[in-house]
């Protein structure tokens, strides 16, 4: 007799496909900062920083074997988050994007785009209303 529950997804197929997924996403940010270490990189409190993630104006994700929140390194300037994200982000979430599909779309290679690499090196490079524009084309 089989068992019929086995292609049932249970908790923990579940908490392994969230793993590999956050492991995935860690790989393709790459260099990511802790809630403490943008804190010391912008000279601000730690509360600042918590704060800046609730607003929106960067967002975090859990990474590592401890699951520590943190930012993606290229979302920080050492005067603070890159202005044009906030905007960006607006749109991929206005568009039904979770944070985490937000941050894969922005580190995704795209050899279609102005500069060479993903959506975060065009805004890097200055190529925000292309961006922008790919972003609402997505969500719709």
């Amino acid at each position: 007799m089989t068992d019929q529950r086995a292609d049932i997804p249970g908790p923990d197929h579940t908490e392994a496909e969230t793993t590999d997924d956050a492991a995935e996403l860690e790989a393709l940010v790459g260099e990511w900062t802790t809630v403490p270490d943008a804190a010391e990189l912008l000279g601000v409190p730690l509360s600042r920083i918590r704060q800046m993630i609730a607003d929106r104006e960067v967002l975090a994700s859990r990474v590592g074997p401890r699951r520590v929140v943190a930012i993606p390194a290229k979302f920080l300037t050492e005067d603070g988050p890159r202005p044009e994200l906030k905007g960006t982000f607006t749109v991929l979430a206005d568009g039904g994007l979770t944070d985490e599909q937000i941050i894969d779309w922005l580190f995704t290679p795209d050899p279609t785009l102005p500069v060479e690499g993903a959506p975060i090196d065009a805004l890097r490079a200055g190529h925000k209303t292309e961006i922008r524009r790919r972003a609402q084309e997505l969500a719709f």
